[in-house]
């Protein structure tokens, strides 16, 4: 995996003038896409599709907002499956993960985050991977997709990062933007703004929910050497402190980054030095080998909303919806 282009993040008189070459391909890319949004003909599942999106390469809280939710759907008494391209693997399916037998370098690792709380399908193609979900559960939630005009929606959930609600990004390759916030509201049913804390977001009329993340588990004042491989390290590291841990060190990788187990020992051995406990996340945690896992712990976390009930009924209703059109 490669990281982040380097002048996606800064101001330098060098950067802008890569912005400024790479501006005519931002163009072209942001054409493109349109143009293939309004060409498209997307298929109906056979069953109900909740698909969750952003609007930038890299993280902003799909996978905790997705297990959420299949929590929900759980609740409400129907039974879900994830769809998912399975990025950073090298499968193209359609196939069932298979905890198992699958490592992330076959299914990524979002998917088997995801595995641990309802069936998954990885498939390149969403109609393939969609028709075979179906036949394992009455409710699809589409881990990303938000851009693939390919299947039909029936409630998409849109997820921002208070920066992306700025104008300052660019489109691809310039910047991080897939596609522009004005146009993606348009076909969102549901935007919901993940925030580093329950009371740090913005007060924005566009804005439907406020999400964050909670840790499930507390160890206060563990000192800890602390690594990441994820789209937003920073949100980790703040994370852990306001948790109480007391971090020793730290190192970033690129998002999805592939661990070598020479890469984990030198790790551990820093961590040693500096008497701290190796720590990640549970999306590192499953990118390690195996046998070296015993020695790193995760900060497992949960994902909060600001009106879970509202949620839910929101969900409820795109569901019966499509129950009522396929009678």
């Amino acid at each position: 995996m490669i990281s982040d282009p380097w002048f996606w993040n800064s101001e330098s008189i060098a950067a802008k003038a890569a912005v400024t070459a790479l501006t005519p391909l931002s163009a072209i890319y942001e054409s493109a896409s349109k143009l293939r949004r309004n060409l498209a003909r997307p298929i109906h599942a056979p069953a109900p599709v909740i698909c969750i999106g952003n609007i930038t390469v890299g993280g902003v809280g799909k996978t905790p907002f997705a297990i959420m939710l299949a929590q929900i759907v759980k609740q409400c008494g129907y039974k879900p499956s994830f769809l998912s391209r399975g990025h950073g693997g090298r499968l193209h399916g359609p196939v069932l993960i298979d905890r198992n037998m699958h490592s992330s370098e076959d299914v990524g690792d979002e998917p088997l985050l995801l595995a641990q709380h309802s069936p998954i399908w990885i498939s390149r193609s969403k109609k393939a991977g969609a028709i075979k979900a179906a036949k394992e559960a009455d409710v699809i939630i589409m881990d990303d997709g938000f851009q693939n005009p390919t299947l039909h929606k029936d409630l998409s959930i849109l997820l921002v990062a208070p920066d992306h609600l700025e104008s300052g990004m660019n489109i691809l390759p310039a910047g991080p933007l897939r596609e522009r916030f004005d146009d993606a509201k348009r076909r969102a049913d549901i935007i919901v703004e993940i925030t580093e804390a329950r009371d740090s977001a913005k007060k924005t009329p566009a804005i439907d929910f406020t999400a964050w993340l909670e840790p499930s588990s507390t160890n206060i004042g563990q000192r800890v050497f602390a690594f990441c491989g994820i789209g937003n390290p920073h949100r980790f590291f703040q994370l852990l402190e306001r948790t109480g841990y007391e971090i020793a060190g730290r190192a970033t990788f690129p998002d999805h980054y592939p661990y070598s187990g020479k890469e984990i020992d030198v790790l551990k051995k820093r961590a040693d030095a500096l008497g701290a406990k190796l720590i990640t996340t549970e999306k590192d945690w499953v990118r390690i080998d195996h046998e070296q896992r015993s020695d790193v712990d995760t900060l497992p976390v949960l994902m909060r909303i600001s009106d879970e009930e509202k949620l839910r009924t929101s969900v409820v209703n795109a569901i019966e919806a499509w129950r009522e059109t396929h009678r």
